[in-house]
């Protein structure tokens, strides 16, 4: 199965800031699981699926009133029951990525216990190889 990207864009508007005037983190959190969620459903029902760990968000610069980010999601690594997102986050027409980490979340039943969802994840590019490499070993 190749790694499919899936991108949502956010217009940062005077409810999403914090007291120093730049995104608030807990919005970003909230926008990063979203995006990561969408990439996942994409293998599974939104309706079997449930975050469990949010590895890291890894902040390099402020985002400000006005601008607009891009936030871009895939599946990266899938275990027996699990699914690994990689979500990066840049301010629209930019390469420089702002936001970036993994999220997991693990495929359930209707009694929200752990179920196999039976799906392969074969990374082909090198960075794919590299992101698939980094979340087995997140996982651990």
């Amino acid at each position: 199965m190749s790694l499919k990207e899936f991108v949502t864009h956010r217009l940062i508007k005077s409810e999403d800031l914090n007291h120093h005037g730049t995104l608030f983190a807990g919005r970003s959190a909230e926008w990063f699981v979203e995006s990561a969620f969408i990439a996942a459903t994409d293998l599974v029902r939104p309706q079997n699926l449930v975050c469990v760990k949010v590895h890291g968000m890894h902040f390099s610069k402020p985002v400000r009133l006005g601008d607009i980010i891009k936030l871009s999601s895939k599946v990266v690594y899938t275990g027996k029951t699990s699914i690994v997102t990689y979500t990066k986050v840049g301010l629209r027409g930019e390469h420089n990525i702002i936001v970036d980490g993994f999220i997991s979340f693990v495929h359930v039943d209707n009694n929200t216990k752990p179920s196999p969802h039976g799906l392969t994840i074969k990374p082909s590019t090198e960075d794919d190889k590299k992101l698939f490499e980094e979340a087995k070993r997140i996982k651990k």
